[in-house]
């Protein structure tokens, strides 16, 4: 665990290396997924197979790899009924909350006598990714699948791994909840190749989104211009900014909620009380101790975990901004106060009884947010990344004649001569005002 302080003489550099550590430790996987994105793309099906077989261990004709309805609905009944309660309590919070997020159509007439609008509508083919074996997540079908219904996709896909032929009923259950039919027990590059181009099993989407390991967010890079994808995300961050009120320990499990996800997480603690850092610090080395996925948050903590002191809550402000974080957890007496100096963070979770916990599973805002800084210029999901704009333009005769001219004089300074004279020679049909 790094420990900054701004009063220190080295802190800028200290604080660099802190923005960029994770990045020189990627893996490329350019080359082996781009031969599998070739190979999917040139032999289809049988090249499906063939992966899954050899990445999953599951021997299937082509046929098999779509899940049937009977069998979700076999696997969705192994949930006990109060997992299953809580399923539907998240995804009623979750859907009501994507609900309030629908844009309203634009028409009016400007001052000029143009008619101008723009209209929303849904994509027609969303693909799904979903992990598959120990990393399944139910709660990131709920976040993906939702936003699209209640966006108005009429055709939602899911890819998900079933390992050794292992399928995980908790992810099906989710998905049944959302009213996903189409499932195929497809995972890896191979499965983003397959929605992507299509095969004669699985017909194409138009974005695909859902989180994946290094080489199914290598895949969506590829296949980003093709299809539309969410985007590339990175390992999972937090930011604590927390005053010396707070209970050490709550912080610590806050911060290693974080850092329980991979290596690579990474889980900074921001205060103005330094003695309160160092409790912090020796709260999360005493929860280590007992901790299930110690070994996993121990490493994060370690390589990329961070206590920074700095001086004013001025100060911390600045630093949130530059770490532009996922995830920003703001446990101070006035948290919206705070929360209005900051520009750059995924998601804000505001006092001392909201952990970001709440926003993983049942809060109601989307928990697939840009990661590795990119919150400096991207957004979370939601039912934008599931519906197109378009606009419209209507003029009268009136109207052309008052804007026209103006066209024609861009135009024809930007050597378009053919621009200029579909407005020109319409104006003049038109004719001078009487």
């Amino acid at each position: 665990m790094k420990r900054l302080d701004t009063t220190s003489s080295g802190f800028s550099s200290a604080f660099a290396t802190l923005l960029s550590d994770r990045g020189s430790e990627e893996r490329s996987v350019a080359e082996p997924v781009r031969a599998i994105l070739a190979d999917v793309r040139k032999r289809g099906d049988a090249a499906l197979c063939d992966y899954t077989a050899r990445f999953d261990r599951l021997t299937l004709p082509p046929e098999k790899l779509r899940i049937g309805a009977e069998e979700i609905a076999e696997q969705a009944a192994l949930v006990p009924a109060g997992l299953m309660e809580a399923l539907r309590v998240a995804a009623r919070r979750i859907e009501a909350f994507h609900v309030a997020q629908m844009p309203k159509d634009l028409d009016f007439t400007d001052e000029d006598g143009i008619r101008l609008g723009m209209r929303w509508t849904a994509l027609d083919a969303v693909g799904l990714y979903v992990p598959g074996g120990k990393a399944a997540y139910p709660s990131s079908v709920l976040m993906n699948a939702l936003p699209a219904r209640v966006a108005g996709v009429g055709r939602v896909a899911m890819c998900v791994p079933s390992p050794d032929g292992v399928l995980n009923p908790l992810v099906l259950a989710a998905a049944q909840l959302c009213g996903v039919e189409e499932i195929y027990r497809i995972g890896g590059a191979q499965a983003v190749g397959a929605m992507a181009y299509g095969t004669d099993l699985i017909a194409p989407v138009d974005r695909i989104v859902g989180p994946g390991n290094a080489f199914v967010a290598e895949a969506k890079r590829q296949v980003f211009g093709h299809v539309g994808i969410d985007s590339i995300a990175g390992p999972s961050e937090v930011v604590v900014v927390a005053d010396g009120k707070n209970d050490p320990r709550l912080v610590a499990i806050d911060l290693l909620a974080q850092a329980e996800h991979d290596e690579q997480a990474q889980a900074i603690l921001v205060t103005t009380d330094a003695g309160f850092g160092d409790a912090v610090a020796e709260a999360v080395r005493v929860e280590l101790e007992t901790l299930p996925r110690a070994a996993i948050a121990s490493k994060s903590w370690d390589d990329h975990g961070a206590v920074i002191v700095v001086r004013s809550l001025d100060e911390a402000a600045d630093v949130v901004n530059a770490l532009a974080p996922e995830h920003l957890e703001v446990l101070l007496d006035d948290p919206r106060g705070f929360s209005a100096l900051i520009r750059h963070a995924g998601a804000i979770f505001l006092g001392r009884y909201c952990p970001e916990a709440v926003g993983d599973y049942v809060g109601g805002p989307n928990h697939v947010l840009p990661t590795s800084r990119t919150a400096r210029f991207a957004s979370g999901l939601s039912v934008y990344d599931f519906i197109k704009r378009t606009t419209t333009i209507q003029a009268d005769a009136a109207g052309l004649r008052r804007i026209g001219p103006a066209g024609v004089a861009l135009a024809t300074a930007e050597g378009l001569d053919a621009h200029a004279l579909s407005l020109s020679a319409r104006l003049e049909k038109i004719g001078p005002s009487s």
